[in-house]
């Protein structure tokens, strides 16, 4: 199946980052400042993306505390029939914790041309560093 996976191993425990992903206001710090989101199974979520004209919305599907949150992802008003998943978990690590994320579900979004978009998200991936930004909010708050 056809995804964008990025991982990175952070030095503090699942607890620590779990705080990250826990509440509306931690969202906002490493995702989008104007995340909207109801952080329970079924909840809405709603934010403009990284190139401030693409919003994106869904809902929350899993919410495992301190292993995994899982949205549905819907780029809006872009042809997507379908939305895809993003699937962010968390793993404890022999140095911390190793936080992996995962945009998969391309093939099914029944966009025409839906590979293009899959080589957007491997270049956005590398280019907003979502985890990099998420590993110095935690390790600024651990002491790191």
């Amino acid at each position: 199946m056809p995804q964008v996976t990025r991982s990175i191993e952070i030095q503090a425990p699942p607890s620590a980052v779990w705080r990250w992903l826990a509440t509306r206001e931690a969202l906002r710090q490493w995702i989008s400042p104007n995340l909207e989101i109801n952080l329970k199974v079924g909840g809405a979520y709603r934010f403009l993306g990284p190139d401030d004209e693409t919003w994106v919305s869904g809902h929350v599907l899993e919410l495992t505390p301190e292993g995994a949150l899982v949205l549905s992802w819907l780029e809006e008003d872009r042809g997507w029939a379908h939305p895809g998943r993003l699937v962010i978990t968390l793993a404890a690590a022999p140095a911390g914790t190793r936080v992996t994320l995962v945009h998969d579900g391309f093939a099914g979004i029944g966009k025409p041309g839906w590979a293009d978009t899959l080589q957007d998200y491997e270049r956005g991936a590398d280019r907003h560093k979502v985890l990099e930004k998420l590993a110095e909010l935690v390790m600024a708050r651990v002491g790191g």
